[in-house]
C-alpha cells in the first residue's frame, strides 16, 4: 500500500495548497480531507520517541539523558538519567529508588508508557525494557521464546541491584506473568529478589472474568494459531525469513475490539481537517501515531505465551517449567517469593486482562506475608487509565510512590544520620537484617 499511501500525500498537499490550480477548487478542503485520511490509515508507522527532555521535581526542571545502558539482540535495557545543577535536587535526586518498568511485548512498543516513564521520573530512577521489532533481527540472532523474556528480566534485575543493591520492579499487563516467573525463580535459587513487584493489569489467571482477548486464545487450538497467524518477514527487511506474529495482525485485533469508537474518532479528524481545527487534528495524529506503530514478536515467544498463559495456565497450576542461559530446566514456584512486598493493580472496566486476573497473584504468592501485599481497583478505569492519564497520575501512582517508599531501605550515611524529616515528610522503612531476612526464609521454608 506504500505507492498509494504516498500518493494520497501528494494529492492531500496539491488540493491543500489554496495556490495551486487544484487548490482553487470549490471542493478543494473536502478533497484534500479526503487523501489525508486515506494516507493516515494506509502508512506505515515508525516508532516514536519517547521524547522526554526534562521533568519538574519539585518546582525544579531537571534534564533528561536518555540511553541505553544494555543492548541485547531482542531488546534493550533504556535508562532515563536525570542532571541537575541545583546541589539540593541532585542530593535528592541521587537517593531516590531505582525502578525496573518492564513494558509489554505485545505489538506496541515500549513508548506507550510514555505518561508512567514521565510520572515516576519526579521521584525515581527509572529504567524499561525497549523491546526491538523482531522483522528488523537478524536470523543469525537465534530464536525468542519466553523462556529468554524470562532470563532477559532476570539479567536486568541483577544489572540495577549491582548498581543500586535493588530494586523495584513494575509490570504493565503482559510482562506481570514472565516478571513473577523470573523473580520466582531466583527466590528459589536463593538470589536478592527485588524489594518490590508492582503488577498492573496483567493475566496471571486467565480464566477469571475472561475477555474477548482470552476467549480468543482459548478457542482456539496451539496448531490453529501456528498455521494461521505465523508468517515469515518480506525479504526486504533485516529480519529476511524469520517467523513471526505481525504487528498489523495484532493491530487489527485491538481495532476489531471497538471498530465504532474508531470510526467516529476518523470521521470526527475528517471534520476537523476541513474546518481547519487544528488543535484537534494534531491531538488526532498525535494519539494515532502512537496508536499505530506497532512491531512484530517472534512466533516462538507469541506461541509459548499463547500456551502457557492462556491454554495450560501454567503458572496458576504450578506446571512451569522454564529453561535457564545455561540450559538447566527449573519449575516455576511464586510460593517460594518471601523478601518481595506485592502491590496488584486492576481497573474496574478493563476490557482486556479482566477483573480478578492479576489480584490472582496474591493467592499464588502464599509466602508473602500479608502486610506486604495490597491490592487496588481503580474506579471507572480501563486498560490504559491505570498506566497513563489522569486516574493513573491522581489515583495509581501516589499509591505507587508510597508502596515503594514504604519498602526502600534509607541508605546510612553522614547526612542520613544526622537528618531529622521534616513535619509530614515520609519516612522509608530500614532495611531488613540479611540474617533476620534468611533465618525467616528457611522458618518458613
Amino acid at each position: 500500500m506504500e505507492p498509494l499511501t504516498d500518493l494520497a500525500q501528494t494529492a492531500s498537499k496539491l488540493y491543500g495548497n489554496p495556490l495551486s490550480l487544484a487548490g482553487q477548487n470549490p471542493f478543494a478542503q473536502r478533497l484534500s480531507a479526503g487523501y489525508d485520511l486515506m494516507h493516515r490509515l494506509g502508512k506505515d508507522y515508525i516508532k516514536p520517541e519517547f521524547g522526554l527532555r526534562t521533568v519538574d521535581v519539585d518546582g525544579i526542571d531537571v534534564a533528561i539523558h536518555e540511553r541505553v545502558e544494555i543492548d541485547k539482540p531482542f531488546c534493550e535495557l533504556r535508562r532515563f538519567k536525570r542532571f541537575s545543577d541545583d546541589p539540593a535536587t541532585l542530593s535528592k535526586l541521587k537517593s531516590q529508588p531505582a525502578v525496573l518498568i518492564v513494558a509489554p511485548l505485545s505489538g506496541h512498543y515500549a513508548t506507550l508508557l510514555r505518561d508512567t516513564v514521565k510520572t515516576m521520573l519526579k521521584d525515581h530512577k527509572v529504567y524499561i525494557t525497549d523491546w526491538k521489532n523482531a522483522r528488523l533481527i537478524p536470523l543469525s540472532e537465534g530464536k525468542f521464546s519466553l523462556d529468554d523474556y524470562i532470563n532477559y528480566v532476570q539479567e536486568f534485575i541483577r544489572h540495577l541491584q549491582g548498581r543500586y543493591g535493588n530494586c523495584h520492579v513494575m509490570s504493565v499487563c503482559q510482562p506481570t506473568v514472565p516478571v513473577l516467573a523470573a523473580v520466582s525463580l531466583m527466590a528459589s535459587r536463593d538470589e536478592l529478589t527485588p524489594l518490590s513487584m508492582i503488577m498492573m493489569g496483567g493475566p496471571i489467571d486467565a480464566r477469571k472474568s475472561p475477555t474477548a482477548v482470552n476467549n480468543l486464545a482459548m478457542s482456539k487450538s496451539h496448531e490453529w494459531f501456528e498455521h494461521n497467524v505465523i508468517y515469515r518477514v518480506p525479504t526486504s527487511f533485516a529480519g529476511a525469513g524469520r517467523r513471526v506474529y505481525p504487528g498489523f495482525l495484532q493491530h487489527s485485533g485491538f481495532v476489531a475490539m471497538n471498530p465504532s469508537n474508531h470510526a467516529k474518532s476518523h470521521y470526527d479528524y475528517f471534520r476537523d481537517l476541513i474546518k481547519g481545527d487544528d488543535a484537534s487534528t494534531e491531538a488526532h495524529r498525535k494519539f494515532y501515531d502512537e496508536y499505530n506503530a506497532v512491531l512484530d514478536m517472534d512466533a516462538d515467544y507469541y506461541l509459548d505465551t499463547i500456551r502457557v498463559v492462556f491454554q495450560d495456565f501454567s503458572l496458576v497450576n504450578g506446571t512451569w517449567d522454564v529453561k535457564g542461559i545455561d540450559g538447566k530446566v527449573e519449575r516455576v514456584r511464586p510460593q517460594d517469593i518471601t523478601t518481595t512486598a506485592l502491590f496488584s493493580i486492576e481497573g474496574e472496566l478493563d476490557d482486556i486482562s479482566g477483573s480478578g486476573q492479576t489480584e490472582a497473584v496474591h493467592s499464588i504468592c502464599s509466602g508473602v506475608v500479608a502486610s506486604e501485599q495490597k491490592h487496588l481497583e481503580v474506579p471507572g478505569a480501563g486498560h490504559y487509565g491505570i498506566f497513563a492519564g489522569s486516574r493513573w497520575r491522581n489515583i495509581v501512582y501516589p499509591q505507587v510512590k508510597d508502596f515503594i517508599l514504604s519498602h526502600q531501605p534509607v541508605v546510612a550515611s553522614a547526612e542520613t544520620e544526622t537528618a531529622k524529616p521534616k513535619t509530614g515528610e515520609a519516612v522509608a522503612k530500614p532495611a531488613k537484617p540479611v540474617a533476620k531476612t534468611a533465618a525467616k526464609k528457611v522458618a518458613r521454608k
